[in-house]
């Protein structure tokens, strides 16, 4: 089964689309066979992602910080959760268990996330495909700060992220 990397925040934003949102991709994703990874919290909209997808009968394998497992209330529903000393460790073997990303909204640690992994693959070290689920226009801000840095010469290598508004769409490009 293919898996994709969820980065996603571990609070659910103000408006409540955000967590209808991270519902939906949670439930697509294993209505559509995609095993799913993600940083194994119960909270916000990592854990909204989770619980739908195991609801729909998904796979979902969480990586967690142990000194995030108590904060982040480390999910004890998925198929697999996996404990990790720090948060490299966890961004690395998210990696090493996906075959693709998908970012949702998040902050701060969603971007790290993000942009390790476009770091990675623009200086070679992966290929994985990269999407952003751009839901009412939350990544815009991103994807201008994007344009501008290629447009400056400060992008080199495989640096195209896939940007899609719904999560069907996204998966189609991805595929």
């Amino acid at each position: 089964m293919p898996r994709i990397a969820i980065f996603c925040g571990a609070s659910s934003g103000h408006a409540a689309h955000w967590k209808a949102l991270a519902a939906e991709v949670g439930r697509t994703l294993a209505l559509n066979k995609f095993g799913i990874v993600y940083g194994g919290g119960h909270v916000g909209l990592m854990g909204v992602v989770a619980d739908a997808a195991m609801k729909a009968g998904g796979e979902v394998i969480g990586v967690i910080p142990r000194f995030m497992e108590k904060s982040e209330l480390a999910h004890q529903g998925v198929t697999e959760l996996i404990l990790v000393d720090t948060m490299h460790q966890r961004k690395q073997r998210m990696h090493e268990l996906s075959d693709a990303v998908i970012a949702l909204p998040g902050g701060f640690g969603t971007m790290d996330e993000l942009f390790e992994l476009l770091t990675w693959r623009q200086i070679g070290l992966h290929r994985q495909p990269i999407g952003l689920l751009n839901a009412h226009g939350f990544y815009d801000p991103l994807l201008d700060q994007v344009r501008m840095m290629r447009r400056e010469g400060f992008l080199h290598g495989e640096t195209e992220l896939i940007v899609a508004d719904t999560i069907t769409a996204l998966l189609d490009q991805l595929r």
